[in-house]
């Protein structure tokens, strides 16, 4: 995984992990490191984050928990180079991140496509709730219908239960604050590909403060024991290649 790079791995994880998890800007990374005797600027930091934050969060997502047939979804706002963009984002019914995806537009095709990657890769729930948003329930009742023609158990699948409710839905408006307290020193994206990759990693360091990988259940591990898992993980998987 870090193979050819000029610093060592510890550095780099260090680097991500911390403009992932904390209020820090390049230009503070670059400045603390420089207090720590490693000259690296904070173009190069910025690099890493680009290139590794995607790999880690791949392996977080194979080794996550399966979730709850609950849900509760929403989308919240991202500015992208002055402009208002939208995090569409779903959690279950013990808080657990079940997927997200960052979109150009809120619209109908944008909340179908959303759905389309969280049931494929967590199975149908039993039940979403979401708020007054017309938009998302056509999505849902779409999605649905389409999930079960494309059935082939034979069993007769029961629709996906919508509940609205804003009230209901306050746990994912809590739930949104912890991606946009990391967000809001970034004073917004430059592009919408950064944009997607960053926010990937800062919803990965989420799910693990939840502790949502299943090796890091009993005993609760650390940000930087599960930084340094994956990056064994991934560096172990790139071995067994030919």
């Amino acid at each position: 995984m870090f193979k050819g790079r000029h610093f060592d791995r510890s550095v780099i994880l260090l680097c991500v992990r911390w403009n992932l998890a904390y209020g820090l800007s390049l230009r503070n990374l670059e400045e603390m490191m420089a207090e720590r005797g490693i000259s690296v600027g904070h173009a190069t930091i910025h690099r890493w984050v680009i290139r590794y934050s995607p790999e880690l969060l791949e392996r977080l997502s194979s080794s996550k928990r399966a979730v709850t047939g609950k849900w509760h979804m929403d989308e919240t706002y991202i500015k992208v180079r002055g402009q208002w963009r939208y995090l569409y984002r779903a959690i279950e019914s013990n808080g657990d991140t079940v997927e997200f995806w960052f979109s150009e537009r809120r619209n109908l095709a944008a909340a179908k496509r959303f759905l389309r990657k969280a049931l494929k890769r967590h199975g149908r729930p039993e039940r979403i709730v979401i708020d007054g948003s017309q938009t998302n329930r056509e999505a849902i009742l779409s999605c649905d219908a389409m999930n079960r023609l494309e059935d082939h158990s034979r069993r007769k699948l029961k629709p996906i239960r919508i509940r609205q409710s804003a009230y209901l839905n306050n746990r994912i408006q809590k739930d949104h604050r912890a991606i946009k307290r990391r967000v809001r020193p970034m004073l917004g994206f430059k592009t919408m590909n950064s944009a997607r990759v960053i926010l990937g990693g800062i919803e990965m360091v989420h799910m693990m403060r939840k502790q949502q990988a299943i090796y890091a259940r009993n005993p609760q591990t650390s940000l930087v024991e599960q930084f340094e898992r994956l990056a064994a993980r991934s560096q172990d998987a790139a071995s067994t290649i030919p």
